[in-house]
């Protein structure tokens, strides 16, 4: 009985870490408006309906970020995304435009690097494996989680990349980027994110 007593009792302490592992995450989008987001200048290009929120090009193919209203540190983000029409050259930046997630093709490499890591002075350091994974036609669940310089991303519920990157800053704003030069469209939905 004892033995049996004990058992349960790893098991539990072990349920208990396990799910404590992964907070709750809340929504930074609620799907109407961009309520909690810097507006950029040429709001034209992001708009948000039905849960949706909608990015294409304009007809300069300027490109344009939109940012959060507030600074993070430590925290897990997760959006769903559907590609459109172009060339999807898109992505979520990290506390600043010095580390960003690719969602799409590279404007360099020309090909998709989609759930790698972009930063400008090293290009792509290291390069996730999404090919049996991307969706191209359907909704995609991107996940990163960032903790002190390192961020790992999970593409459909599968890992595919970690990286260190030593020149992140401590803390700022997420960023979704709309690539210039590009005729493009792509949406996002289910924008969470979690405080650790």
């Amino acid at each position: 009985m004892k033995k049996i007593l004990l058992i349960m009792l790893v098991f539990l302490g072990a349920s208990t870490i396990l799910f404590a592992q992964e907070p709750k995450l809340k929504k930074i989008f609620n799907g109407k408006n961009l309520n909690g987001w810097k507006l950029p200048q040429d709001l034209i290009c992001w708009t948000a309906s039905r849960g949706v929120l909608f990015v294409k090009n304009n007809a300069e193919k300027k490109g344009s970020n939109l940012w959060t209203e507030k600074n993070y540190q430590n925290f897990i983000i997760s959006a769903d995304f559907l590609m459109g029409d172009g060339t999807v050259d898109s992505g979520i930046f990290l506390r600043s435009e010095n580390d960003q997630i690719q969602i799409g093709i590279s404007g360099s490499l020309k090909r998709d690097l989609t759930a790698s890591p972009y930063l400008p002075k090293l290009k792509y350091p290291v390069e996730a494996n999404v090919k049996d994974i991307l969706k191209a036609t359907d909704w995609n669940t991107m996940k990163i989680k960032m903790v002190d310089k390192t961020y790992t991303v999970w593409l459909n519920g599968k890992e595919v990349m970690t990286y260190t990157s030593k020149d992140i800053p401590a803390s700022g704003p997420i960023g979704l980027q709309l690539h210039p030069g590009n005729e493009m469209s792509i949406k996002y939905r289910n924008i969470r994110l979690a405080e650790l």
